[in-house]
């Protein structure tokens, strides 16, 4: 692997450091970040991060989407890094095809949420292992589901309740979820929102210490690489986590203040290439900002 660049980070929010960090990898969130809305990496944030490969860089995934969705993203951009799914539910090696992290949502809970989500309106996608159920009015249309996506009438007695994660889409079902479960699940479920590549809200729910930073750590020791020397990328709450373990972290210009605050840049929004804008000047100066 070629010899990154030595990056100095300018002053800024968050966790940047003021010293000078020897950078080796880049995390990358997919939805609202290197994604577009038609849910594809536009051709500058693509060329971008070809760019840092080539100069040495080890390029993550770090995504909600189950493993074989993000599985794809990292197919198309040539990485071989662990990949970071389920919101950090699941860490996935590429190079011994097995889990460095599998944490799943219990299975109490599960039942309560199947049912709640059978008995009212929304969308509700559940990954479990490979396999991705995902329940909602009317019969989706085959030829727009993604390879290993099932569609159900019910989830309840049909999907196996040790999901790792649950989105689930629907803004009177998530405010009903979050009010009727949060009290009694929230010491061992996240519930995190996150919005989708059509900005969507999405309620995100994961087993507690499932979060992209333990993530994030879990696979750069599988790279023998240091948290410091990441540079992590992201739009939603479930990336502040990754923002606190990374050496330095980028907030896409859409993402909310609070993501902002905890980033050590901000740059354009991800419908005008941030990744890109972020990425050529690091590797035109040597900075993050």
């Amino acid at each position: 692997m070629a010899r990154s660049r030595l990056l100095s980070l300018g002053g800024g929010a968050g966790n940047g450091h003021t010293d000078a960090v020897q950078f080796r990898a880049l995390a990358f969130d997919l939805d609202g970040t290197l994604l577009d809305k038609q849910e594809r990496v536009p051709p500058r944030n693509f060329a971008a991060v070809k760019a840092a490969m080539a100069a040495g860089y080890a390029v993550i995934v770090a995504s909600a989407r189950w493993r074989t969705l993000a599985q794809s993203v990292a197919d198309e951009l040539g990485t071989s890094a662990p990949v970071v799914c389920c919101s950090g539910a699941q860490v996935w090696s590429q190079h011994t095809g097995r889990d460095l992290l599998d944490l799943r949502l219990p299975e109490a809970f599960a039942h309560k949420l199947y049912a709640m989500c059978d008995a009212n309106r929304c969308v509700a996608t559940i990954a479990v292992d490979d396999d991705v159920f995902v329940k909602m009015d009317g019969r989706p249309d085959p030829a727009r589901m993604p390879p290993g996506m099932t569609w159900v009438t019910a989830l309840a007695n049909r999907v196996a309740p040790h999901p790792r994660i649950a989105l689930i889409q629907g803004t009177e079902t998530v405010q009903l979820l979050e009010d009727a479960l949060r009290a009694e699940w929230g010491e061992s479920v996240r519930f995190v929102e996150s919005i989708s590549s059509h900005g969507k809200r999405i309620l995100t729910l994961t087993a507690a210490g499932a979060d992209k930073g333990v993530a994030l750590a879990v696979a750069c020791a599988e790279l023998g690489i240091p948290l410091e020397s990441v540079v992590a990328f992201g739009d939603a709450q479930n990336d502040i986590e990754m923002f606190r373990v990374a050496g330095a972290s980028v907030a896409m210009g859409q993402a909310s203040d609070d993501v902002k605050a905890h980033a050590t840049i901000v740059t354009a929004p991800n419908a005008e290439d941030g990744v890109a804008v972020a990425l050529e000047r690091l590797l035109a100066t040597g900075r993050i900002a």
